[in-house]
């Protein structure tokens, strides 16, 4: 049985979506000893892919996270197409889709130094601990910072590994 994560990770692939896993879920999958309770995605913002992205979203139910009361929840390709950056509830999980990162941009700058990973027999683009690094930097917030010193400890291993 497929966890969340990668059940979205799984019908975003399928449905060709153009995304990178972001934030702390690609940490975890760059093996970063860490705990995340959301999934980012940094989504390419072109029409033909916003009709994929919303398309495959629909059995999810995504709802904007933290809507006032009596406002109606509507997320399809046209909020997409208003917006940038999106948290959302979907499947009683958080969602995070960002089509722009602190730091380091939006799916074309990041793209080209993803990572491919295998996840249920599907290949995901992951962001690179190195960007992860620079866009929790950039970002600042307290929460950011306070997992720096992991993600770098993480990569300096990786970096001596790939060495011997």
């Amino acid at each position: 049985m497929l966890n969340f994560a990668e059940r979205l990770l799984v019908a975003l692939a399928e449905a060709n979506v153009e995304f990178v896993v972001v934030g702390g879920i690609s940490a975890v999958m760059n093996g970063v000893p860490i705990i995340t309770r959301d999934i980012d995605i940094c989504y390419r913002r072109v029409d033909a892919n916003l009709i994929r992205l919303a398309d495959a979203l629909k059995p999810f139910q995504p709802k904007l996270r933290e809507l006032p009361e009596g406002v109606p929840n509507l997320f399809d390709v046209h909020s997409l197409r208003l917006g940038s950056n999106f948290t959302l509830i979907a499947d009683n999980q958080a969602l995070d889709l960002l089509g722009i990162m602190s730091g380091i941009g939006g799916y074309d700058s990041i793209i080209s130094r993803a990572i491919e990973m295998d996840v249920a027999g599907h290949l995901v683009k992951v962001l690179s601990l190195e960007d992860l690094i620079r866009t929790k930097r950039a970002a600042g917030r307290p929460k950011d910072l306070a997992v720096l010193p992991t993600l770098e400890a993480t990569l300096q291993m990786q970096r001596e590994l790939d060495k011997d």
